[in-house]
C-alpha cells in the first residue's frame, strides 16, 4: 500500500535529497508506516532518516549540509508547534539564501472515524490553528499546500526547483493529517514525473554593454576596490576572482563574508569587516560590490568617494526582501558571480583585449602590497600578545585563535588543509576571519545570518555533508561565543552527533555573556549610565556561576570536555581535544575564558 508520504519520499529521492532531519509527531503514521515498508521491501529506506530532538537543530543541520554538499536536504517537522520550533533557523536559511525542502504535517480536519487519520488525541485540537505557514511564510521562497497524493511529487518537484534556484533558499510544503494518510495507486506512485524536467532557473550574466562600462572603468581606475562577502557560497568563484585580481592588481576586500571569497594567503586580499570603518572608500575611484548584503555601515563614517563609480552584481542586487537596503551606485546588475566573474576575466584576458597600462599595473601592485603588509602585520603583531595586563593569564581572543590554527594544522594529516571551520563568533567574527586564515574554498561557513544558534547543529549536518561529497574533511571545528553555544540546544546537538558517528571540536570564546547587546548600548550611548556597567548589572552577564559548557556535551552526546582558563594551557588542551576528534571520534568541547564582559 502507497500513501501520499510514500509519493514524497520517493519523489525527494529521485531528486537527490539523501538525508530527512526529522522531528516525528502525530502527524506522522503514514511518514513513519512508509519508512517500514521501505525495509520490508527494499532492505533500507531511500532517504536517511536524522532524528533531532529538537527543530531548531534540525533546520539549522540542514544548513550545514546544504552549504557543504550543494544539495538541499529536507526537514520534517510537526504541525504549527515544530514549524514554530524552527525558530530562528528560519532566518538563517533565508538571509543565507540556503537550499532547504522543509515538510511539516497538520492537524486534521475531520472528526469522523470513518475518514482514516481524523482527530484521534487531545492536542490537535490545540494544534488546528487557523494559518499554519503563516509562521514562517515571509522567509520563504515558496509555501504551499498539497491537497492530494496525486499532485504530491509534482508540487515536491515544483517547491525543490524554487529551493535551488537564486536566488536560493527555504521553501515549505503542508498538509493535513488526512492527505498524508490518502492510499495511492500504485500507477501514480510508480510513474511520477520526470526529475530532469524540473531543472533550476539558469542563472543570468551581464549584459554585453554593461560589461564594456565596468571593464572601461577598471581599466581607467587609480585603485579599483571589490567587496565581497557572499560569493564564495560558491566555491567556483574563488579562483575566479583571485584571477580577476591578478589580472588589474584589483584589491579585494570582504564586508560581513560568509564563506571565503578569496584565500585568506592572496596577495591582493587587504581587509575585512563586520561593519566597521572601512578606509579603503576614501580611495577607491571604482568599486565592485560582489554579492554583499552589508558592503559597508554608514554610520560608522562609511562612504565612497563622491567622485566613485560604483558596481553592483548579485542575484537580487535590490535586496527585494529587506525592509531598507540602498547603495548609491551607476548600474544594479542581477547576475550570478560566477557567470559574471567569468565574463570580465574573458573580457580584459581575451585576444585583442584593451590591456591596463604597465606604470598603471605597478603603481596599483604597490599600493596593494603595502595595504596587505600593513594589514596582516597588525594581526601578527596581535597574535604575540597572550595577555591584555602583566600578570594577568586569560588569554587574548587573538592569540587563542593562532594557537587553535597551529594546533589543528599541526595535528591534521592534511596539514589544515581538509579541515572545515563553521563560524559563529559573533562579536569576534572579523578576529576569527582574520587570526584562522581560512585558504580554501569552502574551508569556512556562517549562517550568512544574525540567529544565533546555528553553529552546532551546522557541524552535524556539514559532518553528514561531507560524507556524501567525499570531501574527506580530516576535522570539523565549530568556534562559537558562550550565548551562541546555549542557543544552539547543546543537548540535543551533541546527542545526534554521537547517535550518527558525526563528531566535531567546538571550542567556545566564553567572555560571560553577550557582547553584542552591550555594544549595541556603546554605540548608541557611549558615555551613558550603562558604559560603565558590569555585564551582570547590565543583564547581559551570565556570571558568577556561569554554566559548565563542555560538561552538558559530555552528559548529552558522551564528549569530551575540558575548561581553559589560562594562556599556557590552550595548546596541550587542544592538542588533546583534536586527538580526541580525530582517533576516537568523539565529538570535543574547549570552553576557553577571555576576557569578560
Amino acid at each position: 500500500m502507497y500513501t501520499t508520504a510514500s509519493v514524497l519520499y520517493k519523489t525527494l529521492a529521485e531528486a537527490g535529497v539523501t538525508h530527512v532531519f526529522a522531528n516525528w509527531g502525530n502527524d506522522h503514521p503514514a511518514f513513519l508506516e512508509d519508512l517500514e515498508r521501505q525495509r520490508v521491501e527494499n532492505g533500507k529506506t531511500v532517504v536517511e532518516i536524522i532524528i533531532c530532538p529538537h527543530e531548531m537543530v534540525a533546520l539549522s543541520a540542514a544548513q550545514g549540509y546544504a552549504q557543504v554538499t550543494g544539495r538541499p536536504a529536507a526537514v520534517i517537522v510537526h504541525v504549527d508547534v515544530g514549524t514554530a520550533g524552527l525558530a530562528g533557523a528560519v532566518h538563517n536559511v533565508d538571509r543565507g539564501r540556503t537550499p532547504v525542502f522543509i515538510f511539516a504535517g497538520a492537524a486534521p480536519q475531520s472528526t469522523d472515524v470513518r475518514v482514516k487519520g481524523a482527530k484521534n488525541e487531545w492536542p490537535m485540537w490545540h494544534q488546528d490553528v487557523p494559518d499554519q505557514p503563516s509562521i514562517v511564510r515571509q522567509y520563504m521562497r515558496y509555501t504551499a499546500h498539497i491537497q492530494s497524493g496525486r499532485t504530491a511529487g509534482p508540487m515536491v518537484l515544483r517547491a525543490l526547483q524554487i529551493a535551488q534556484s537564486e536566488p536560493k533558499g527555504p521553501v515549505y510544503l503542508w498538509t493535513r493529517r488526512e492527505t498524508t494518510e490518502e492510499e495511492v495507486d500504485a500507477a501514480v506512485f510508480e510513474n511520477g514525473p520526470k526529475v530532469s524536467k524540473w531543472p533550476p532557473v539558469q542563472a543570468p550574466g551581464i549584459p554585453r554593454a554593461a560589461l564594456n562600462t565596468i571593464v572601461d572603468a577598471l581599466l581607467q581606475a587609480q585603485f579599483p576596490l571589490i567587496i565581497a562577502a557572499n560569493s564564495g557560497r560558491n566555491p567556483k568563484t574563488v579562483p575566479l576572482l583571485s584571477t580577476l585580481s591578478n589580472l588589474l592588481a584589483i584589491g579585494v576586500y570582504t564586508s560581513c563574508p560568509s564563506a571565503v571569497c578569496i584565500p585568506w594567503s592572496h596577495d591582493n586580499y587587504i581587509g575585512l569587516s563586520f561593519g566597521g570603518k572601512n578606509d579603503l572608500l576614501n580611495y577607491a575611484d571604482v568599486i565592485i560590490i560582489l554579492d554583499v548584503d552589508i558592503p559597508w555601515v554608514d554610520a560608522q563614517g562609511n562612504k565612497p568617494r563622491d567622485d566613485a563609480r560604483v558596481f553592483v552584481i548579485d542575484v537580487d542586487p535590490l535586496k527585494t526582501t529587506f525592509g531598507w537596503s540602498h547603495v548609491d551606485a551607476e548600474l544594479l546588475l542581477k547576475a550570478d558571480p560566477e557567470v559574471a566573474l567569468s565574463q570580465l576575466i574573458e573580457a580584459v584576458d581575451s585576444p585583442g583585449a584593451k590591456p591596463l597600462a604597465s606604470n598603471k599595473l605597478s603603481a596599483r601592485q604597490g599600493r596593494i602590497r603595502e595595504l596587505r603588509s600593513s594589514w596582516t602585520g597588525s594581526l601578527a603583531a596581535a597574535e604575540k600578545v597572550k595577555s591584555l595586563a602583566p600578570g594577568d593569564t586569560t588569554p587574548t581572543v587573538p592569540f587563542l585563535l593562532a594557537t587553535l590554527r597551529d594546533v589543528v594544522g599541526s595535528q591534521t594529516l592534511s596539514k589544515g588543509e581538509k579541515v572545515l571551520w563553521l563560524n559563529e563568533t559573533i562579536s569576534n567574527y572579523p578576529l576569527t576571519w582574520g587570526h584562522l586564515r581560512p585558504e580554501h574554498p569552502g574551508s569556512m561557513i556562517a549562517s550568512g545570518a544574525s540567529s544565533l544558534g546555528y553553529a552546532l547543529g551546522a557541524s552535524v549536518g556539514a559532518s553528514l555533508g561531507g560524507i556524501v561529497a567525499r570531501k574527506g574533511y580530516d576535522l570539523i571545528t565549530a568556534v562559537v561565543g558562550d550565548g551562541v553555544f546555549l542557543f544552539g540546544v547543546p543537548a540535543s546537538a551533541y546527542w545526534i552527533a554521537r547517535r550518527y558517528n558525526a563528531p566535531f571540536l567546538t571550542v567556545v570564546l566564553n567572555n560571560g555573556g553577550w557582547h553584542s547587546p552591550r555594544n549595541s548600548m556603546l554605540g548608541v550611548y557611549p558615555d551613558g549610565h550603562g558604559s560603565t556597567a558590569s555585564g551582570r548589572e547590565l543583564t547581559v552577564g551570565f556570571g558568577p556561576d556561569v554554566p559548565d559548557y563542555s560538561q552538558i556535551a559530555v552528559a548529552a552526546g558522551g564528549a569530551w570536555g575540558k575548561r581553559v582558563e589560562h594562556a599556557d594551557e590552550l595548546q596541550s588542551v587542544l592538542e588533546e581535544a583534536v586527538n580526541v576528534v580525530i582517533k576516537e571520534k568523539r565529538s570535543a568541547v574547549v570552553d576557553c575564558i577571555i576576557q569578560s564582559i
